[in-house]
């Protein structure tokens, strides 16, 4: 039986000690992936396997929120079609509200809003001119994004 108190924490430490061990191994395959995306992506995993095993949704936003930030940014660089767009932080959110709330039908329009404005912003032929506030907003994050780190771990210690 799983318990569920200590799921998480043990899932953590897995998740690093995977990360760590395979780097220590040092597999020329593997090299790319000895990174910052890769180690928020084992993150993220473990956040979702709580949520899933433990049944405890509510880590099911945060782990999506990692482990979707982690490929993004990981697929930047490695993937060629991928698109590097202010966009696509939007449609992670989206989507981990849509995940959220397949389990709690609670986020069923924060995440409509989110995708929708996010796959209209990269798909779009031309931004029209009130989507200039957003993509200032957004270079902003991206230059301040510790702070936002900071600011998303405060909120994750006040959420009940």
């Amino acid at each position: 039986m799983l318990n569920k108190q200590n799921s998480l924490i043990g899932l953590l430490f897995i998740g690093l000690g995977v990360y760590y061990f395979l780097r220590h191994l040092n597999i020329p395959e593997l090299t790319p992936f000895y990174s910052w995306p890769t180690l928020v992506i084992f993150i993220g995993l473990a956040f979702l396997l709580h949520s899933y095993w433990a049944k405890d949704h509510s880590s099911l936003f945060t782990g999506v929120i990692l482990a979707g930030f982690g490929l993004h940014f990981a697929a930047v660089d490695y993937v060629p079609f991928w698109r590097d767009h202010w966009g696509m932080y939007l449609v992670i959110v989206g989507v981990a509200f849509l995940l959220h709330y397949r389990k709690t039908k609670n986020g069923l329009v924060p995440a409509l809003l989110f995708l929708g404005i996010g796959l209209f912003a990269m798909f779009a032929p031309t931004s029209p001119a009130w989507f200039q506030w957003i993509q200032g907003v957004f270079q902003l994050i991206e230059r301040f994004w510790p702070l936002a780190l900071i600011a998303f771990g405060f909120y994750l210690l006040k959420k009940k």
